[in-house]
């Protein structure tokens, strides 16, 4: 095995989403929006086998599976200060910057699309999440117009930059949510992208993204508080999907009294450095 390259793949907070599901993995995803961050994720590969996050071995099924797809054997090395689990977009990003190392390390030749089709499918599959990847290869303030890979999906932007913070109290299970009952949360998902189609500012995003949390029932009572907390004091925070994470736009977490991590909108997108 060559020296390993070092990937980096933004975290990725969602806002708003709709289900569509698919028996094609590649066609199967989510329309929405939401930011990417300069908080992300990075992956190298060792000589081995198995998966490491943060010094740890660990089991992420979608990296597991990009590696089937691209009939490699090593292992996997992912760091992040990001808190794994809560609508950050970790698996996700972890399946994409492998898929990144590998065609880099194994000379498979495959292009970006192609890479990030195999770690879309890969996440799908493994139940753990429905457009992170394609926006964490975007990067920006991602809006998925389409459900899918880049063969099939559609992507736009809104031209943004700037500061975020977020802070999270927990983990929630996307699994159990993305593959129950959705027709409910799909149905304001709609809404949510229409609203936003009619007006890209990141102001609509975040208010979009308020009302599909409470039309979707995802709220929980500290989630709540603290997007009160930031419009009491003149800020605009929504909830991260699927975490019990809020996020807000320039320092409305800190102007609010929460201790929250603060970083930049990430505009490159998944990459080797």
């Amino acid at each position: 095995m060559s020296q390993s390259p070092t990937a980096f793949v933004p975290g990725h907070v969602t806002g708003f989403f709709s289900a569509h599901p698919d028996e094609d993995p590649t066609k199967a995803g989510s329309r929405g929006a939401g930011v990417a961050l300069a908080d992300g994720v990075e992956v190298r590969l060792e000589a081995g086998d198995g998966v490491e996050l943060n010094g740890n071995p660990t089991g992420i099924e979608a990296v597991e599976r990009v590696l089937d797809a691209l009939r490699v054997t090593a292992r996997v090395v992912v760091e992040t200060d990001l808190p794994v689990g809560a609508g950050f977009g970790v698996s996700g990003a972890a399946a994409l910057g492998a898929a990144l190392a590998t065609n880099a390390v194994f000379d498979r030749g495959l292009s970006e699309n192609e890479l990030v089709t195999i770690a879309h499918g890969a996440e799908v599959q493994a139940g753990t999440g429905l457009g992170d990847v394609v926006a964490g290869a975007r990067g920006g303030v991602p809006v998925r117009l389409e459900p899918g890979a880049p063969a099939h999906g559609a992507m736009d932007g809104i031209p943004a930059r700037g500061t975020v913070e977020y802070v999270s109290f927990g983990e929630l299970r996307t699994e159990e949510i993305i593959t129950g009952e959705t027709a409910e949360l799909t149905a304001a998902g709609r809404g949510a992208l229409a609203a936003l189609v009619e007006e890209p500012t990141t102001g609509t995003l975040m208010e979009a993204s308020r009302r599909f949390a409470r039309e979707a029932e995802l709220l929980t009572p500290r989630v709540k508080e603290a997007i009160e907390d930031v419009s009491a004091a003149g800020g605009e925070a929504a909830m991260a999907m699927l975490g019990e994470t809020v996020f807000a736009l320039g320092t409305g977490l800190s102007d609010a009294g929460y201790d929250a991590e603060r970083c930049g909108i990430c505009r490159a997108g998944a990459h080797l450095r």
